[in-house]
């Protein structure tokens, strides 16, 4: 995949093209965005231009360099992750020991760490320390979706490059030229993916619709039946990111609420397909409650992603929605 395929962010890719062809490339990146705009791929694409035989500033995606970073098993490109909650101090000190020496076979050796807010103490002040003495022939590329949680001083001694929420148009265009899928299909979930691609696929793979009407159902018997809000935990399942996921999706609905209960227009909505829900609850709900559930939602969100106790936040939350009005 070549630069020219990255969807939505044209113009992080022109910069990073740019310094390749001027020889300008700093020892370090910061890739920031919301989860599933393209950072990590943006990364990849730009490790490829890096060490790409044809030395376009782009990805051939035909040389053997190419073929190897594409499949993930290039010398010089090291892909670091999260090991559980955190990336450990171990990780750090063997990207250490690499950058000890020249690269194998490319040009540049190539740290792509996702998820750089994750390290740990140790590991930010290991790092920190190896960005203080930059060696030229690497290059770090530091990806994340919370760069107020990283240490300024590791933010400092990077190039920042912000990647913006995909438009929902752009996000169609990707679901019907890649996936080949419906028009009107794609155009549901472009909707409801918050301007992530990632959320897109995400979307199309699981059955957020079930969710949807899971969450409407339980709701609207909370006015008679307040128990039933018990029930409600139960349908963000066992994963983490697609508790996440949910929680955007019913904090998007919540929004909608608001959006419509103000302009009464269905075409400003995120949630088309829910539509007539919307439309109910907005009835019943003041603005000042739609408000302080978003607020609820927002801050199980952040304790979730947190890494606290699932069950327990989502529980918590839901006994606190509003869902009609009780005064």
């Amino acid at each position: 995949m070549p630069f020219s395929d990255i969807y939505g962010q044209e113009r992080q890719a022109g910069v990073l093209q740019n310094t390749i062809k001027r020889d300008r490339i700093p020892h370090a990146y910061l890739f920031h965005g919301i989860e599933g705009i393209g950072k990590r791929t943006t990364a990849k694409i730009l490790a490829k231009a890096l060490n790409c035989k044809e030395q376009n500033a782009d990805s051939c995606e035909i040389c053997n360099s190419c073929l190897k970073i594409g499949h993930g098993n290039h010398p010089d490109v090291i892909f670091i992750k999260p090991d559980g909650v955190f990336i450990k101090i171990a990780a750090i000190r063997n990207l250490q020991d690499q950058i000890k020496f020249r690269p194998f076979e490319g040009r540049k050796r190539v740290f792509i760490i996702a998820e750089a807010d994750r390290m740990n103490e140790p590991s930010a002040n290991a790092l920190l320390k190896t960005l203080e003495e930059p060696v030229p022939s690497n290059v770090f590329i530091l990806t994340t979706s919370r760069v107020h949680r990283l240490p300024q001083t590791i933010i400092s001694r990077c190039q920042k490059i912000r990647f913006n929420p995909v438009r929902p148009d752009v996000i169609i265009s990707f679901l019907t030229d890649r996936l080949s899928m419906n028009q009107d299909w794609a155009r549901d979930i472009a909707s409801s993916a918050g301007g992530s691609i990632g959320r897109a696929l995400a979307i199309q793979k699981e059955s957020f619709a079930d969710f949807k009407h899971d969450v409407i159902t339980v709701l609207s018997k909370t006015c008679t039946a307040p128990i039933s809000l018990f029930f409600l935990a139960d349908s963000f399942g066992n994963d983490r990111e697609s508790a996440l996921q949910k929680l955007d999706i019913l904090r998007g609905w919540y929004r909608d609420m608001l959006v419509y209960r103000e302009t009464h227009d269905v075409n400003k909505l995120i949630n088309r397909d829910i539509a007539d829900a919307t439309k109910e609850f907005s009835k019943k709900l003041a603005g000042i409650d739609i408000l302080e559930s978003i607020k609820i939602i927002s801050n199980a969100h952040a304790a979730i992603d947190r890494n606290a106790n699932r069950q327990l936040v989502l529980e918590s939350m839901a006994f606190r929605l509003k869902a009609c009005n009780t005064g």
